[in-house]
């Protein structure tokens, strides 16, 4: 069956929370903007299987992408929640250290937070003991800008501003490959009707599907198409009252933030993400990992009843290290960086993506000026 060949003048490839904030930035800005998603709805990825919460920028190396880009959309979104009614929470976060080789990493944390000019409160003693009654610590620091957000809400309402300003959103529309000749980018699009779209603009907000893209596109040199690692996190709910109304982590681990808790904006309470590296993407939850989680959490919260603990949903972070590689930061890459014209790759975005989504989408909106 021959493919049609359409044509459109900037394509957004993938419709989480990040490609809507995308699309929306630059259709505000008067490109005419088609967004493409491969599911069935938008923000099924990445966007909807994470802890929902807005960060405040501590845990990145000063000048990286991800302490500028968390620092400055942390503000936007706030503000963006604030005036579209978008459900979210200012609840603030504490980080516990349980031991004292611990409670001087909590020291390095506030340093590095303060580099990137987030304050963090260090409490201990007493002062601890009375503000975190049930958790058993030796030192905490305190996080006041730290929030959660109802992510498919804020999803809804970037599709919604998107589509006021003439955005389009296409579902079932994978992208299995790109060519680019001078100025002219032809995305094969799979899916029920399956065409060849001649693009001048393509953005690459594909998520956990970026990278493999990126090694499907003629014309894209070698040097921008990255190895990719995937990151597993599962989560446990935690059913019925507990005594929290703020977001609870430990001193964190490699590839993670460590086993934490979070809230819901109904108060409900859930546990996650550990971190397993695998293979292929798979979104399963073995209830056997319980016994980690209630070993890390009981180092903090004794008072936990195992019982009361359920399985709940998986993620996948997309890592451009691997588990021997250390951090990574984003790559968000235009034409300065490889050359081609109208197209923008983003890479590794994991967290801090949510938070992020606004000033991302700001950054690529420039590249593209």
């Amino acid at each position: 069956m021959s493919q049609e060949t359409l044509e459109a003048q900037t394509v957004v490839i993938g419709a989480g929370v990040v490609g809507l904030a995308i699309g929306r930035a630059l259709a505000r800005a008067g490109h005419e903007i088609l967004i493409l998603e491969a599911g069935d709805r938008f923000g099924e990825g990445l966007s909807s299987r994470n802890s929902e919460v807005i960060h405040a920028g501590i845990y990145y190396p000063e000048g990286s992408l991800k302490a500028r880009l968390c620092v400055a959309g942390r503000q936007q979104l706030y503000q963006y929640c604030e005036a579209r009614k978008v459900g979210y929470r200012k609840c603030g976060k504490w980080i516990v250290a349980t031991s004292d080789h611990q409670a001087g990493s909590l020291e390095v944390i506030r340093n590095g937070a303060g580099r990137n000019a987030v304050e963090l409160d260090l409490v201990s003693g007493a002062s601890l003991s009375r503000m975190l009654p049930d958790i058993t610590a030796s030192a905490g620091l305190w996080s006041s800008e730290t929030g959660i957000v109802d992510s498919h809400a804020l999803m809804l309402s970037l599709l919604g501003d998107c589509e006021d300003a003439g955005g389009q959103l296409v579902l079932r529309a994978p992208v299995i490959g790109v060519e680019t000749s001078g100025k002219c980018h032809r995305l094969r699009v799979g899916g029920d009707m399956p065409a060849v779209l001649e693009a001048r603009k393509v953005i690459n907000a594909a998520g956990l599907g970026a990278a493999g893209l990126a090694q499907e596109w003629h014309g894209l040199p070698a040097s921008q198409k990255p190895r990719q690692w995937l990151a597993r996190g599962v989560y446990f709910s935690y059913g019925g009252r507990h005594p929290f109304s703020n977001l609870i982590y430990p001193v964190p681990e490699p590839g993670g933030l460590g086993v934490h808790l979070t809230l819901d904006l109904a108060g409900q309470a859930r546990f996650g993400p550990d971190v397993e590296w695998i293979d292929n993407e798979d979104y399963s939850v073995d209830p056997a990992r319980v016994s980690r989680f209630i070993n890390s959490i009981k180092d903090w919260w004794p008072g936990l009843d195992e019982s009361r603990l359920q399985p709940a949903y998986a993620g996948i972070r997309p890592k451009l290290a691997g588990p021997d590689g250390g951090g990574s930061d984003f790559r968000i890459e235009g034409p300065q960086d490889h050359g081609i014209d109208g197209v923008v790759n983003l890479f590794g975005i994991e967290s801090p993506g949510l938070t992020s989504c606004l000033a991302i989408a700001d950054l690529v909106k420039a590249k593209l000026a």
